[in-house]
């Protein structure tokens, strides 16, 4: 453990739940701010759920999101779910608890650990990551594996993930690292777009 805590500065450990590590993000004040003068960040946009929907179809996973993080939740501004539509995903009966809603607590799921380290995040079978297994998404949700990547804008903010998830492992592989990078990528020129729309320059 002494090796994960060492790459993990800025994380907390909570020794009653098996290597629950949350990390601290002390850019989520700012980053709330940015997200407020964007206007997004706190309801669903119909643009971020087709985008989920995009995502969900190019990875074919069961579940993608548009997550934005501020101090204490996570909001899924963009969702996709089996429900949502007929999309050709091919999944046996999910459990009624892996249809997630659009907020989640911190200290649930992967996101937090993208956006903190800034950085794509790939987690073929989670529970071969000690790290990552104990998270409360595995037991409460069934997630088994992970894919995304951070939302970088042009102020240099991380202002939240895109992100797929499975109920199976999955062998995401290096092309499903490049897929998840383009995608965010593309959704951050997306934001860009919005913003100079509000600003009135298109």
């Amino acid at each position: 453990m002494s090796h994960l805590a060492s790459r993990t500065p800025y994380a907390t450990y909570d020794p009653t739940r098996h290597l629950l590590l949350t990390p601290e993000d002390e850019e989520a004040p700012a980053r709330v701010a940015r997200l407020r003068a964007l206007g997004i960040g706190q309801s669903p946009l119909p643009a971020f759920d087709d985008f989920a929907r995009k995502l969900a179809r190019t990875t074919r996973a069961p579940y993608s999101m548009v997550n934005f993080i501020d101090e204490r939740q996570q909001y899924f501004a963009g969702l996709y779910t089996p429900s949502d539509d007929q999309a050709p995903i091919e999944l046996g009966p999910a459990p009624a608890s892996a249809q997630p809603g659009r907020v989640m607590a911190r200290d649930h799921g992967y996101c937090p650990h993208v956006v903190v380290r800034r950085k794509a995040l790939v987690l073929e079978d989670v529970c071969d990551y000690p790290r990552f297994a104990g998270n409360p998404v595995v037991d409460e949700i069934g997630i088994r594996s992970y894919l995304g990547a951070p939302l970088i804008d042009r102020t240099g903010m991380a202002l939240g993930t895109v992100c797929v998830v499975d109920l199976e492992p999955r062998p995401w592989g290096r092309a499903g690292l490049e897929t998840i990078k383009a995608m965010a990528a593309e959704l951050v020129e997306q934001i860009h777009r919005m913003e100079q729309q509000q600003s009135g320059l298109l």
